[in-house]
């Protein structure tokens, strides 16, 4: 099963940062342990694919 590209790139650069950010503080203690919850935005960039946005029908993507 192929999963198809919903996630732009600019989408991709802000969810690696965020969730990025998200992780680092949740590392160092500045948030509690929900700050892990930046795992998902950095998978989905790398995934190229956000299963929320294949539920709504949302494309961030131009050329997919």
């Amino acid at each position: 099963m192929q999963i198809s590209r919903n996630v732009g790139k600019a989408d991709r650069l802000i969810r690696l940062v965020a969730g990025a950010a998200l992780v680092a503080a949740a590392a160092f203690g500045a948030i509690g342990v929900w700050g892990y919850i930046g795992l998902i935005f950095v998978a989905t960039a790398f995934m190229n694919f956000c299963p929320i946005y294949k539920i709504i029908g949302v494309k961030t993507c131009s050329d997919c």
